[in-house]
């Protein structure tokens, strides 16, 4: 399946497993992923969203003071995973 959009990747299951949490309960977009072949962190699991939702999700992030790794934006085929 070829994905596109903006990925955050997690050093720890826990903090995605958080961020899934987090915004179910504020049904902000988005959902777990297996991390996309392009992206190197130390958990299996990124989050996917649309790329413009970037901003709302980082300050849900910082109220929540929800950890993360890495943020990346992909084109069409660069998140198989």
């Amino acid at each position: 399946m070829t994905e596109r959009g903006l990925v955050i990747a997690f050093q720890t299951t826990t903090q995605a497993l958080a961020w899934e949490r987090a915004c179910r309960e504020r049904n902000m977009p988005g959902r777990l992923i297996p991390m996309p072949v392009a992206i190197s962190a130390h958990c299996g699991l990124a989050w996917l969203a649309e790329p413009e939702d970037r901003e709302s999700l980082l300050e849900m992030a910082e109220e929540l003071g929800l950890g993360y790794d890495l943020v990346v934006e992909l084109e069409g085929g660069e998140a198989d995973g």
